[in-house]
């Protein structure tokens, strides 16, 4: 099945006519390239693909040009919301308060729009101004050099920080990762992985289900805060890798101090261009100290997603 079958079949029926309409004739190779399509209220429909911002002009052609493109109204944005949302908001409040819901394929709708609080939380939205549906793939393989590198010096790898800009593709190698663990390689036996997925990101999973390959000795703790995701892992699940992404909180390098004193390996990531700027972030940079870490691995765009800059042994 290519990206557009499943673009087609996994996104495309959220929409309203009117705009699922122009997808119609968008070209495999346009579908291929497609990371997100965002609606936002009495502005252009946007679809970012590879580098570039497209929409469709009056005709229903694809175009650069945004602001001759086709206007989003705010009963399309309702229409849309409704969908995902199964015509219950209240059923998805949890969801909508985090500020996205899960949708089959694994894919991540973002939603705009006004919070509405209680006890200073986030409860839920309404008014919903915008939604950014964020195109989730499975690149099979593409992590197969990370792991022959952090594998080298013994099975299960040592710990591993991934550090990556946004858009860098570290969420697919992070998902890869957990795959090939998991299943094993030619030369090691497959590991017992658990992922902690606060935000529904690696595994993509669906009403319990994951909707993406993360391998077949996985659990997945899915919408659970990292850290205690982390820490209940160990007490029950024994995992010998623990994946998760994203981590910056105190609460987060306590819970990898945990695992380091428990033998289990972490592969993670944060945000950043390079090792010098996130060790300008006093937490991150207590963690390299104490040499928690034992695998660094740069990401990029400079080729597109997934491009490997730097891999580095703190061990060595």
């Amino acid at each position: 099945m290519t990206q557009g079958d499943l673009i087609r079949k996994d996104i495309l029926p959220f929409l309203p006519a009117r705009i699922k309409n122009l997808f119609l004739n968008l070209d495999d190779n346009h579908y291929g390239g497609l990371e997100e399509i965002r609606l936002r209220q009495g502005k252009p429909l946007c679809l970012r693909i590879g580098e570039q911002d497209f929409t469709f002009d009056v005709r229903g052609r694809l175009v650069l040009n945004l602001a001759n493109g086709f206007t989003v109204s705010s009963e399309d944005i309702q229409r849309t919301v409704a969908s995902i949302s199964e015509n219950s908001l209240y059923a998805f409040e949890d969801d909508i308060g985090r500020g996205f819901i899960t949708i089959p394929g694994g894919h991540r709708v973002g939603l705009a729009g006004q919070a509405v609080l209680s006890s200073n939380q986030i409860r839920t939205m309404k008014h919903f101004s915008g939604v950014s549906f964020r195109i989730a793939r499975e690149v099979p393989g593409c992590a197969e050099g990370i792991v022959g590198f952090i594998g080298a010096r013994g099975w299960p790898p040592g710990n591993t920080l991934l550090i990556s800009p946004p858009r860098c593709g570290k969420t697919t190698i992070l998902r890869d990762l957990a795959r090939i663990l998991s299943n094993g390689t030619h030369l090691h036996r497959g590991c017992n992985v658990v992922i902690v997925d606060e935000r529904s990101e690696l595994a993509g999973t669906y009403q319990g289900h994951a909707q993406m390959d993360v391998g077949l000795r996985t659990d997945v703790l899915d919408g659970c805060p990292k850290a205690a995701g982390m820490i209940m892992a160990i007490r029950s699940l024994g995992p010998q890798v623990i994946v998760t992404d994203e981590i910056g909180r105190r609460e987060d390098v306590d819970a990898i101090s945990d695992c380091v004193n428990a033998g289990v390996s972490v592969v993670t990531s944060i945000h950043g261009r390079d090792v010098d700027e996130v060790r300008k972030r006093p937490l991150i940079r207590e963690l390299l100290d104490s040499n928690a870490f034992v695998n660094g691995i740069v990401l990029s765009r400079r080729k597109g997603p997934g491009t490997i800059d730097n891999m580095i042994r703190w061990d060595s």
